[in-house]
């Protein structure tokens, strides 16, 4: 088995409470249909078995567009359905004993929200970051203010100049809106919740993300 492709560009986290009453499977294909590039469940709201089988039937429907699942937290869960890997905040189990369990071929993601943090990484044992809250959000608590394009500038730059071009998103608070600004200031992609799964429809928001994400890319990388 080898590692999964990474990429950042179009991160939809997936919070099954977020989507009034709505099919989650339903809503991750319909993100993938848009251009989501990365898929992660988020569920704080049950316990394990739950979880399990939503996890389960999300990588079933996934696999065929060959999209990864990330698991939020669980790398119970991860490991359970055979996820392509987990997502790791600073109160979860520590990115070197989740590659020890997940092995070499899992994808590791790791939270950052100061230099600390950042000067922490260990690239053996995390394969990107995501980097926030870049802007104030509704879906959760980040615990932290937000960045900002500048602070999400200043923070990725701390990072890659002792791990050049370690791979990184921005996450919370993102929508169309406010899209470009953080890829301009050096992210890979952008991490969204609401404006993706809040959204009426769910491929078209999507498509917009996704759209304003390659155009930014292209106009950033011609520069």
């Amino acid at each position: 088995m080898t590692k999964p492709a990474l990429d950042l560009r179009l991160y939809a986290i997936l919070d099954p409470g977020l989507l009034g009453g709505r099919d989650p499977i339903r809503c991750a294909l319909a993100a993938v249909r848009g251009g989501a590039t990365l898929v992660q469940l988020r569920d704080k709201r049950y316990p394990a078995r739950p979880v399990i089988a939503l996890a389960r039937a999300l990588a079933t429907a996934l696999a065929p567009t060959g999209v990864p699942l990330i698991v939020d937290d669980r790398v119970d869960v991860a490991l359970t359905v055979g996820a392509a890997g987990v997502h790791l905040g600073r109160d979860d189990m520590a990115p070197a004993d989740a590659r020890r369990l997940l092995g070499e071929t899992a994808l590791i993601g790791v939270t950052l929200h100061h230099a600390a943090e950042a000067d922490a990484v260990d690239p053996t044992s995390a394969d990107y970051a995501g980097i926030g809250p870049a802007f104030p959000t509704s879906s959760k608590d980040p615990g932290d203010p937000p960045l900002g394009p500048d602070g999400l500038a200043r923070l990725i730059g701390h990072l890659r100049a002792r791990l050049p071009g370690f791979p990184v998103c921005a996450i919370a608070g993102i929508t169309a809106d406010n899209a470009a600004p953080v890829i301009e200031a050096g992210a890979d992609g952008i991490a969204v919740i609401s404006a993706l799964f809040r959204a009426e429809d769910v491929e078209a928001a999507a498509r917009e993300l996704r759209t304003i994400v390659d155009r930014t890319l292209a106009r950033r990388r011609a520069s």
